[in-house]
């Protein structure tokens, strides 16, 4: 009788020896087995219909599953579709962004024809002036309907128009500007290249047509003057336009009412009216937009009453109630004078002061 490892009929003539060696070559594992393309039925199986003696099994599967396939597809169509978006959209920020220009400001007084009027009934001398309709503090700065232009969307034209008017309530609106206070809520809506240039027109104030700060804010002399009401009246535009694919701008004009009387008079003393026609011009890149930020190109300023005389550089130093305009205007401008500006005065109108 055979060893474990000899063949049924025994190991045959002239083979060698050592038949478990022979077969151990063709010995299969199970994984071999259930690998097989050809199964062998079992003997129940076989009994039945005259079934052959072995089944063909179904090939396995091999490479990537269905899951896999579908989620390659995705994410190459993903891939292509923030490509073609990149290419494609028509919002995307140019490559480099170009130099801001300082501010050109020009502030021109308005000297009255005769004396202030005034009064110290504030309801009254609204009433009978030209102001009688307008609106009080920021909402006298409405936001126009806005719409995107060809390079730039409906929230960065609204953006825009939205820092700009954050900016003229700052700078013409806030009671602490007015009276010469702190002017840092001012300072933070510009552009990084220009503060320099409001910083230095703030410490050494010059009538260059560049450095005046009455040319960035509005503000009086609290030596001279003060608030009688501080609702100031306000009527005026917004509107927004694209320069170019890079840039957009808004022009802001504004008239703003105030009413002053003496400093430290108190609340009896009369009080007078005071008009600043302002107009405004901003420009804004991308980066502006996102950063809440805009550049000033142009300051157009009208005030009064003033008088001629005095310098507004610094401090607006208005006539008040019963003052007249004091003779004579600014010193005389010298055309061979590089950087100098030229000195400017107007008359103010008597329609533009409230009848009392």
């Amino acid at each position: 009788m055979g060893g474990p490892g000899d063949p049924p009929e025994g190991t045959p003539e002239g083979a060698p020896g050592g038949g478990e060696d022979e077969y151990r070559s063709v010995v299969f594992d199970e994984s071999f087995v259930r690998a097989a393309r050809l199964q062998e039925f079992s003997a129940q199986e076989r009994m039945a219909d005259h079934a052959p003696a072995v089944r063909r099994r179904p090939p396995l599967r091999r490479g990537l599953s269905r899951q896999a396939l579908v989620l390659v597809l995705l994410i190459a169509i993903a891939f292509g579709t923030a490509i073609y978006m990149g290419v494609r959209h028509p919002y995307q920020a140019p490559t480099a962004a170009e130099p801001v220009e300082p501010l050109r400001m020009t502030v021109i007084p308005l000297a009255p024809e005769g004396k202030v009027p005034g009064t110290a009934d504030l309801a009254y001398l609204y009433e009978r002036s030209p102001a009688a309709q307008f609106k009080t503090g920021a909402e006298g700065v409405p936001l126009p309907a806005s719409r995107r232009t060809a390079h730039f969307s409906d929230s960065q034209v609204v953006a825009a128009l939205t820092t700009a008017k954050d900016y003229i309530v700052r700078s013409a609106l806030d009671p602490e500007v007015l009276t010469g206070g702190e002017v840092r809520a001012v300072r933070v809506l510009l552009a990084a290249d220009q503060l320099d240039q409001f910083d230095q027109s703030l410490a050494r104030p010059t009538a260059d047509g560049r450095h005046a700060p009455t040319g960035w804010l509005v503000r009086f002399d609290p030596s001279r003057a003060e608030l009688a009401d501080r609702r100031v009246r306000v009527q005026g535009t917004l509107q927004a336009a694209e320069a170019d694919s890079s840039t957009l701008e808004v022009t802001a004009d504004h008239t703003f009412v105030y009413a002053l009387r003496p400093a430290g008079a108190g609340d009896k003393a009369e009080a007078s009216l005071f008009t600043v026609r302002r107009e405004l011009h901003f420009r804004f890149d991308r980066d502006d937009l996102r950063l809440h930020q805009a550049q000033l190109v142009v300051s157009y300023v009208q005030a009064g009453p003033l008088s001629c005389a005095e310098d507004s550089t610094n401090h607006l130093r208005p006539l008040l109630a019963g003052q007249t305009a004091k003779e004579g205007g600014p010193a005389g401008t010298d055309p061979y004078a590089t950087g100098s500006a030229t000195a400017l005065c107007g008359s103010l109108a008597t329609s533009a002061q409230p009848k009392v």
